[in-house]
């Protein structure tokens, strides 16, 4: 039986959002907005679960952000034949932050989209000011049936 996330077939962004919930990109109140080939938009809606103690948005928080939307966008980037992929390198620069209330976005674009990996660069936004808060590149192992 297939799960959501073995089962491939649902790639908008409904779907996209939908299989995430209990999960913790669903957990983190992670959007899908825009999801095609190659390409992944999504938000977040900045809340106390997502902080540090300083006040300021937790880096951790920011990679699941960024690194959801770079494996949702390579869910919908298989090549034929693929179930599936795993994150087996990422890299990130801060270069600013969010508080509570605000509105994080993230668009992940592919970079290398070759039949053993793919590499996805991403971009976390300050929605407010427009500022990039974060960048972020990651490459993705491309799993197939054994």
């Amino acid at each position: 039986m297939a799960d959501a996330f073995t089962d491939l077939s649902g790639n908008t962004p409904d779907d996209l959002n939908a299989m995430q919930q209990g999960f913790l990109p669903g957990e983190l109140g992670l959007e899908v907005l825009e999801a095609r080939e190659g390409y992944l938009h999504s938000q977040v809606r900045v809340e106390q679960k997502h902080m540090a103690p300083n006040g300021f948005m937790h880096a951790a928080s920011v990679i699941a952000l960024l690194d959801s939307a770079a494996g949702y966008g390579c869910r919908i980037s298989l090549p034929q034949g693929a179930v599936g992929f795993t994150t087996i390198e990422l890299k990130s620069n801060f270069l600013g932050t969010a508080k509570a209330g605000e509105v994080v976005t993230c668009e992940a674009k592919l970079v290398h989209g070759g039949r053993m990996t793919q590499v996805w660069d991403a971009v976390a936004t300050h929605a407010g000011s427009g500022k990039a808060i974060a960048l972020f590149r990651c490459t993705q192992m491309i799993l197939y049936p054994r």
